[in-house]
């Protein structure tokens, strides 16, 4: 499954050269990671209730064109397992032309803090995409 987010990029997310700060494009990134969860039907808010915890333990980012203030973007995001990691890709896209991509793994936690496997359910849903 592919979802798919547009957002709209504020001043208060560029540099003094008018490019988008490089810390935006994770939180961009989590943007897009919380919409695929919310259509997959696991919300985060759900997960977090049932005691999973999904932390982010390797981060990348390709940057390939700049993103400046006032563009639009959108933010494609897919799943997958990657044993009892989850592992999501995206892609920024604007005027149809990707210019960032990158990932995030997440391992599982429960409340103690301890790793888990991903909820069956969710592995179920992760193992289709």
């Amino acid at each position: 499954m592919l979802a798919e987010t547009e957002i709209l990029v504020r001043y208060a997310e560029v540099d003094r050269m008018d490019f988008v700060h490089s810390s935006r494009y994770l939180e961009w990134f989590e943007i897009g990671r919380t919409e695929l969860l919310r259509a997959l039907g696991f919300p985060y808010r759900r997960l977090e209730e049932e005691g999973i915890f999904q932390p982010v333990i390797e981060a990348y980012v390709a940057y390939i064109k700049p993103i400046r203030y006032d563009e639009r973007v959108r933010i494609r995001t897919r799943g997958s397992l990657q044993g009892v990691r989850v592992r999501m890709d995206y892609e920024l896209v604007r005027d149809g032309e990707v210019v960032a991509r990158g990932y995030t793994v997440h391992t599982c936690l429960n409340r103690e803090r301890r790793p888990v496997r991903p909820p069956r359910k969710l592995r179920d849903v992760l193992g289709l995409i």
